[in-house]
């Protein structure tokens, strides 16, 4: 027997739990000029803490991925070459980060945290991974910083252990979540719905049960009216008892890899609806980072943190 969601009303502040996934693991060593800006996750986290929005009680160090749990969503050839680190070079370069077996494990503990942080939201409503948003792995390749992927394997995971019998990935990167879209075409109980530039990476996208392209230079109004005007319809048409969350930040006008134009307040606003629509129909949210490359690091640390106050003002 499906066992019934807690009632929106006790996702309150009587709960007063938000679950963190964080891990040091998180911080790959990257050249000093490469365009993925690692230390973001330290930040994050730093300053959630020093702030008070979070104190430690709310981080949780996630374990990693079996190798079974990877089978569930990626082929044992590509498994076997990232395990014994023979994965051709011209693969390696198309994820962009130097294959290591640190990396390796870095992925494998990113990805089941997003599936410990769908357990949490289960009793808390809400629980947001510092990393994670890995869209752009498919089941025998990674590409686009991503090796495993965090929201398809956790999805696996949550329909093959009844925890979850339909869900909705919200995935609202500026660039489309081709990996997901395509690992999950023929899946019935997950729809995947991305809203992202139009012309941007990946330049050949794969089919989301619902993508919504974007012209350049989309700002804060246009940008927030087609959400609103989208999100609250597909809940009630998917009727989800599980929403993975992709609140990445390089959606800023500020990103050097973007080329939208919203603002700080702007992405804190579409969190809010994200969160609201979602809290209102007693749906968990799992939440994950995805992307943001802005030229100041603040910029990218700031708005990914108001993800993290917002769920906290809403949730706790």
């Amino acid at each position: 027997m499906k066992k019934a969601l807690p009632s929106p009303a006790k996702w309150g502040r009587a709960y007063n739990m938000i679950k963190v996934a964080y891990s040091d693991i998180f911080k790959y060593d990257v050249p000093e000029r490469h365009r993925f800006p690692m230390q973001k996750y330290p930040m994050i986290a730093a300053r959630l803490l020093a702030e008070g929005t979070l104190t430690q009680a709310n981080f949780f160090a996630p374990q990693r991925l079996s190798e079974d749990e990877i089978l569930t969503t990626h082929t044992q050839r590509y498994w076997q070459h990232l395990k014994q680190q023979t994965l051709p070079a011209k693969d390696a370069r198309a994820i962009g980060f130097e294959m290591t077996p640190r990396l390796v494990e870095r992925e494998r503990v990113i990805a089941h945290g997003t599936y410990e942080c769908a357990l949490f939201a289960k009793q808390f409503g809400v629980a947001l991974n510092i990393a994670g948003g890995t869209h752009h792995a498919f089941a025998d390749h990674g590409e686009g910083f991503c090796v495993f992927n965090d929201v398809a394997v956790a999805s696996n995971l949550l329909l093959a252990r009844g925890q979850a019998t339909q869900i909705l990935t919200v995935d609202l990167d500026v660039h489309q979540g081709n990996g997901t879209a395509h690992l999950m075409a023929n899946e019935p109980r997950v729809f995947t719905f991305s809203m992202h530039g139009a012309k941007n990476y990946p330049f050949r996208k794969q089919a989301s049960d619902l993508d919504i392209d974007l012209p350049n230079e989309t700002g804060d109004d246009a940008y927030l009216a087609i959400l609103m005007d989208t999100l609250p319809a597909l809940i009630a048409k998917v009727k989800p008892d599980m929403l993975f969350y992709q609140s990445a930040v390089d959606v800023l006008a500020t990103d050097k890899l973007g080329k939208l134009a919203l603002t700080r307040d702007g992405c804190a606003k579409r969190d809010a609806f994200v969160f609201s629509q979602a809290k209102a129909h007693g749906i968990p949210v799992a939440v994950v980072m995805g992307g943001g490359y802005s030229e100041n690091i603040d910029d990218v640390v700031e708005a990914h943190c108001n993800t993290f106050r917002i769920a906290k003002r809403l949730y706790e």
